[in-house]
């Protein structure tokens, strides 16, 4: 028996947090059918060793404990990145860091390069300033994945400086650039976005 035969369906908090839409890309919370998916995509250790959390290997249960756990109280949100034709690519959320929420997201290496965390950073920033009044985010990328840095700058964050985090999957700590944006930025950025389409 696995997890998606024990736990009843309504023990998800699927409707805690609402369908995100852009251009190409929808973000909805994780069902326990898409445990397979997200086992086989989060399963390589170029995800896990740019993420805070993500073991490797990525088993079948992790998947499970992930989705199990996603989008309880606590101010957490998170979803996952799907194309319009509901292809899972990746994963992304805010989760409750002190008083500051912290952004975090990873691809499936096949969707790398192709611009979709970039534009589903832009609609959960837009959802953590609009719809959940946060104040400010903060994010953060390790020094050697400079491909995550250029998502956080094109979507508005400002280099606050250099820590050390946890990374599981290496068993050990390591440097990470971390991030910080405004809610007066991103309404400045909006704005600046807005006329540039006008002009």
């Amino acid at each position: 028996m696995t997890l998606l035969e024990r736990i009843p369906r309504e023990t998800f908090h699927e409707g805690s947090i609402p369908v995100l839409e852009t251009k190409r890309l929808a973000l909805r919370a994780p069902r326990l059918e898409d445990a397979k998916t997200v086992a086989v995509l989060a399963n390589d250790r170029r995800i896990a060793e740019n993420t805070a959390r993500i073991p490797h290997p990525y088993r079948m249960s992790d998947a499970e404990s992930f989705i199990t756990g996603a989008n309880k109280a606590g101010g957490e949100a998170v979803f996952l990145i799907t194309l319009r034709d509901e292809t899972i690519v990746g994963a992304c959320g805010l989760l409750m860091q002190e008083q500051t929420p912290e952004l975090g997201f990873w691809l499936g290496v096949p969707h790398w390069g192709q611009g979709y965390a970039t534009e589903a950073l832009h609609a959960v920033i837009d959802y953590a300033f609009t719809d959940l009044a946060h104040e400010s985010l903060q994010a953060g990328a390790r020094v050697t994945n400079p491909a995550s840095r250029r998502v956080l700058e094109k979507c508005g964050f400002q280099w606050t400086g250099v820590g050390l985090y946890r990374i599981n999957s290496i068993k050990s700590s390591a440097p990470i650039d971390r991030f910080r944006l405004e809610r007066g930025i991103w309404s400045a950025l909006k704005t600046w976005g807005r006329m540039k389409r006008v002009m």
